[in-house]
C-alpha cells in the first residue's frame, strides 16, 4: 500500500470510526466545552458517511457538577464522576448532531464485552444495526461500572478494538497534538512524522507516556492502539482535533499504514487487550512447533508453570530465555498443569495445553 492508498483510504471510508480524546472535548478547569465539542461535530456531519464516535470526556464533565478540582485518583470517585458525566456528554453529542439532522446511540462497552464471544457478538450486532438506520454511535468505556480488572485501560485501545468490531475502513485518532513527533513537540527541531510503514519507522522515536490531566492517554496510547488497528488491516490517521476536517481528507496529521490482515475480535483483544495471568515456560521444540508449525500447544512442551489461572484465562508463552513469543487461552488451570508437564497427549489422553485457534503470536 502506497502513502496516497493509506491516506485515500482515510479519506474515502465507507465507515469510519472517529476517537476524540478528554483534551480536546473540556475546559481547563474539567467542564464540557460546548464550542469545541460543537466544532468536532460540525466537521463530523459535513464529512458525512457512517460514523461511529469513541469519545472520552465523561469522567472529565463530571468533575465540575461534583465540585472537584481534579480528575480522581480513586477508583470510586472515577465511577461516580463518569456516572455523572456520561449523560452531561451524551445530551452535548445529542443537541450537536440533531442540528444537522443525525441522530445518536449512546454504547456504553467494558473488556468482557469484546472478550467473551457472546458478549461481542451483541455488542457488533448493536453497533451495525444503529448504523443501517443511520444513527451515529457514541461509545465510550463503561467507566461507571469497569473495574481495574476489566478496563481497557483508554479509549484509544478501545477505538481501535471498536473499529476491528464494525469492520471499519479506517480509524481517526484526535487529540491535542497534530501527530506523531520524532521527539518533544515542544521542543525546537522536532519534526512530523507523516508516515508510519511498520514498527521499523518508530525506532529511534521517543514516545511521551503523559496525556493531559484531564485524559488517561497519551501519544503511547495513541501509538500503541495505532498498531493494534493496523495489525487487523485497518489504516490510521492521527491528527489534533481541531484540524479534524483535513484529517477526514487524510490530510495531515501521521498516517499509520496497515501491517496485517484483519483477524477474530477475540483474538485481536487476546493480543492487545488481554492481561496474562499467568507464564507458560516451553522448550525450544515447543517454540518451533507453534511459531513456526502454527500447532497446539501439548503439555509435552511445556517445562515450567508460573502464576495462578484457571481453564480459560489468558497466559503469556515464553522460550527457554523467557522471552515471549505468543500469547494464549489455556485449557487447564495452574494447579492441574504440574503432573502433566513433560505427558505426551497420546499416552495421557490429554487435550492440547493451548488449541492453535486460541492462540496469538507475539
Amino acid at each position: 500500500m502506497t502513502a496516497a492508498t493509506a491516506r485515500d483510504a482515510v479519506r474515502t471510508a465507507t465507515r469510519l470510526v472517529v476517537k476524540v480524546g478528554s483534551s480536546s472535548l473540556t475546559t481547563a478547569e474539567g467542564g464540557l466545552d460546548p464550542e469545541r465539542l460543537g466544532a468536532l461535530v460540525d466537521a463530523l456531519a459535513a464529512r458525512g458517511g457512517e460514523l461511529v464516535l469513541v469519545s472520552s470526556g465523561a469522567i472529565a464533565a463530571g468533575l465540575s457538577p461534583l465540585g472537584l478540582r481534579r480528575r480522581p485518583r480513586d477508583l470510586a470517585t472515577q465511577q461516580a464522576a463518569a456516572s455523572v458525566g456520561q449523560s452531561l456528554l451524551v445530551q452535548q453529542y445529542a443537541g450537536a448532531f440533531g442540528r444537522h439532522g443525525r441522530t445518536v446511540g449512546q454504547v456504553l462497552l467494558t473488556a468482557d464485552d469484546v472478550v467473551r464471544r457472546s458478549h461481542y457478538r451483541n455488542a457488533q450486532t448493536t453497533l451495525e444495526r444503529l448504523l443501517q438506520l443511520g444513527v451515529v454511535p457514541v461509545v465510550n468505556e463503561n467507566d461507571a461500572v469497569a473495574t481495574d480488572e476489566i478496563r481497557f485501560g483508554d479509549n484509544d485501545r478501545l477505538a481501535a478494538l471498536v473499529a476491528h468490531l464494525v469492520r471499519a475502513d479506517a480509524l481517526v485518532l484526535l487529540s491535542d497534538v497534530d501527530g506523531l513527533y520524532d521527539g518533544d513537540p515542544r521542543r525546537p527541531g522536532a519534526a512530523l512524522v507523516q508516515e508510519v510503514r511498520g514498527p521499523q519507522d518508530l525506532v529511534g522515536i521517543e514516545v511521551g507516556g503523559s496525556g493531559s490531566g484531564l485524559g488517561s492517554g497519551g501519544m503511547t496510547s495513541k501509538v500503541g492502539a495505532a498498531q493494534v488497528a493496523t495489525s487487523a488491516g485497518v489504516p490510521v490517521l492521527l491528527s489534533s482535533a481541531p484540524r479534524a476536517s483535513a484529517a477526514f481528507r487524510g490530510e495531515g496529521g501521521t498516517c499509520f499504514w496497515p501491517t496485517g490482515v484483519r483477524r477474530s475480535a477475540r483474538l485481536l483483544w487476546l493480543a492487545h487487550a488481554s492481561t496474562p495471568l499467568g507464564r507458560l515456560v516451553l522448550d525450544a521444540g515447543a517454540v518451533v512447533a507453534v511459531c513456526e508449525r502454527r500447532l497446539s500447544l501439548l503439555p509435552a512442551g511445556v517445562t515450567a508453570v508460573e502464576g495462578e489461572f484457571a481453564a480459560g484465562d489468558p497466559v503469556e508463552l515464553v522460550g527457554p530465555d523467557a522471552q515471549p513469543v505468543a500469547r494464549g487461552l489455556v485449557a487447564y488451570g495452574a494447579g492441574e498443569l504440574p503432573a502433566l508437564l513433560g505427558r505426551s497427549t497420546r499416552e495421557l489422553g490429554l487435550r492440547e495445553v493451548v488449541h492453535r485457534d486460541d492462540l496469538v503470536l507475539l
